[in-house]
């Protein structure tokens, strides 16, 4: 049997937007809310460049993110042709307006991938 964490309340989660849920290990996950009334869950992380899909537009059933307009699925976390790329998806579940996340992938799903960091990066040590 599942255990399940809530999050929050479904009006917690702006429609056509989301809410970034923070994880002891790992990288956030965005709870995202469409028009139709549809809850999902990915890490809030791109399959492109890493950019935070919280802050993407939802549209339908998918999300664009911020950085690079790249299309990703809420269903499934695949990115939309002609792109490629798939981001981890969570279980969601939805009881009386209260949306949860599955325990277990809260802990554990995921939690190798991070961010990649923007910039050159200088890997010797400069002295002064």
């Amino acid at each position: 049997m599942s255990e399940w964490t809530p999050i929050c309340r479904v009006q917690d989660i702006p429609v056509l937007g989301s809410r970034r849920v923070a994880r002891a290990q790992g990288l956030d996950v965005a709870v995202f809310r469409n028009d139709a009334g549809g809850v999902f869950a990915l890490l809030d992380r791109c399959p492109h460049k890493g950019g935070p899909l919280s802050q993407g537009i939802v549209f339908g059933t998918s999300v664009a993110c911020p950085l690079h307009n790249w299309t990703i699925g809420l269903c499934t976390g695949q990115a939309a042709e002609p792109d490629e790329g798939c981001t981890p998806r969570f279980a969601v579940k939805v009881e009386d307006e209260q949306v949860f996340l599955q325990s277990a992938e809260l802990a554990s799903h995921a939690t190798d991938l991070t961010r990649p960091i923007a910039g050159p990066q200088c890997k010797e040590k400069v002295s002064a």
